[in-house]
């Protein structure tokens, strides 16, 4: 992923502007430029989910579940809650929710970064092959923000699987390469064509840089750096890495603890 997970310290902070794309398309460089421009806390949401304590991840899957069950009083309270604070997002989950985002925030502008399909699907697929094994739920479970994940992913999945037509309820996060594919980045895209009045929206490729989205927010184009670039395939390789060490080592002192304590207990029961 990459990226810092942000805590708001004043909740009553508004979003100013939405980054619309889908996971992949992106979404980090659009965070980092955001935070460049927009004065505030970002909300990026894959870096949020993974690095956050557990209940803002369990808020998000409430969320999902709130809005399947048709409760969007609900939904929009959890969307509040989890957004509170910051002046723009990006990833999903916020891109999923943008009707909801959208109704809580009305003045907010939205950027829909454009990325080819076939392209995109590929990275797509790549990354999922590697973060979705049928033994990720366990492992987890006993690591702190993030046991929620597998129960988020599912969700998500079962939600982006919708612009593909599958509406089954039972779906793991592999589903995605069997059933998805390119088109459901253009289904996305053409989504939030359809939800976001034409003078709200930008449209823009990450290799345009500054230009249109300063003009597009009315602020300086920055001529102390280059716009950001981030998070392709090698630097998800190689936090999806990070994470795998993570979840070893915290299982290896779960394995030396209840050695130890087995080993005590056994030389008290001799003793």
């Amino acid at each position: 992923m990459g990226g810092v997970a942000s805590i708001p310290t004043d909740p009553s902070r508004r979003i100013q502007v939405i980054s619309a794309g889908y996971s992949r398309t992106g979404t980090v460089s659009m965070s980092m430029a955001l935070a460049k421009l927009v004065d505030g806390p970002v909300l990026h949401g894959g870096t949020q989910i993974l690095l956050r304590d557990d209940d803002y991840c369990s808020t998000w899957i409430k969320a999902y579940e709130a809005r399947e069950a048709g409760d969007r009083e609900l939904t929009l309270k959890l969307v509040r809650k989890a957004t509170a604070g910051f002046v723009a997002t990006a990833d999903l989950p916020p891109s999923d929710f943008l009707p909801e985002i959208m109704e809580l925030y009305p003045d907010a502008k939205v950027v829909l970064v454009r990325r080819d399909p076939e392209r995109w699907w590929n990275s797509i697929a790549a990354l999922t092959s590697k973060t979705t094994p049928w033994w990720l739920g366990v492992v987890v479970a006993p690591i702190p923000g993030w046991r929620h994940i597998p129960k988020f992913a599912s969700l998500y999945c079962r939600s982006t699987l919708r612009l593909a037509g599958m509406n089954e309820k039972n779906v793991h996060p592999s589903d995605l390469i069997k059933w998805g594919g390119p088109h459901i980045l253009t289904a996305h895209n053409e989504r939030v064509r359809s939800l976001v009045p034409k003078e709200n929206l930008l449209e823009m490729d990450l290799s345009q840089g500054w230009e249109p989205l300063c003009h597009f927010l009315g602020v300086p184009v920055p001529r102390d750096e280059p716009f950001p670039r981030a998070n392709d395939a090698e630097a998800a390789d190689q936090y999806a890495t990070k994470i795998l060490l993570k979840v070893l080592l915290v299982w290896v002192g779960i394995f030396s603890a209840v050695g130890v304590a087995g080993y005590s207990a056994f030389s008290l029961w001799k003793m």
